[in-house]
């Protein structure tokens, strides 16, 4: 084992971050210090510390994020009306630069040798993540158990965490969802199948076009 193995994990207290963070103390032999962003998801993070710390962690950080999400990234792609491939609003790409800017502060901070995050091998958001950390900080190493590990499904995943007593929701989230101020996005479950409708628990910032007022709002927003 190095003398200084500190990694920083990105971590959002959900089932994959809660593995990685065992994973990484047990298969690693790292000590792992947790960075959480509050970017407006309106998740209660009250119980994020003591769960990352039972967990293994030697330390966790909970930031809020939410003024500077807004001012300095937010804002600035509505004003320039960024999209992808013309017509995908980016709402969860936005936040990876600030995410990655931030895990980059504190591991300068802690003395870390690595930063860890737990995007998959098949996404963007690896991309996303590596691209802007090694930018900032092209000396830390990043760590991606995704694309190391042989914890490939869900039933693996779950395996592992009754094994290390983790704790795992019963009610375990029926997509993968990316929420912040901005925007909500899901994937999977009948979202995969493009013959099939979007089922009730999809609608989290919206409502049903069938639930919705027959009168309009209007918003004026000033820039």
């Amino acid at each position: 084992m190095a003398k200084n193995n500190k990694v920083i994990l990105a971590y959002s207290g959900g089932l994959d971050t809660s593995v990685i963070l065992k994973w990484l103390i047990v298969e690693r032999c790292y000590e792992v210090i947790t960075v959480t962003a509050d970017l407006g998801q309106e998740d209660d993070l009250d119980g994020v510390e003591p769960k990352t710390l039972k967990t293994g962690a030697t330390k966790a950080y909970i930031e809020d994020l939410r003024d500077e999400f807004a001012s300095d990234y937010i804002y600035p792609m509505l004003r320039s009306g960024a999209t992808y491939e013309g017509r995908y609003l980016m709402g969860t790409s936005i936040a990876r630069p600030l995410i990655s800017k931030r895990l980059v502060e504190i591991a300068r901070q802690e003395g870390a040798v690595a930063i860890a995050h737990g995007a998959t091998g098949k996404g963007n958001d690896q991309v996303r993540f590596e691209l802007s950390i090694n930018a900032l900080a092209p000396d830390l190493q990043v760590i991606a158990p995704w694309r190391e590990w042989d914890l490939m499904s869900r039933t693996a995943l779950t395996a592992f965490a009754e094994k290390h007593g983790i704790p795992v929701n019963s009610s375990n989230k029926h997509y993968s969802m990316d929420r912040n101020m901005l925007h909500c996005s899901f994937e999977g479950s009948e979202l995969e199948d493009p013959w099939e409708e979007p089922g009730p628990n999809s609608y989290v910032m919206a409502v049903p076009v069938e639930q919705a007022p027959n009168e309009p709002e209007y918003i004026t927003i000033d820039f």
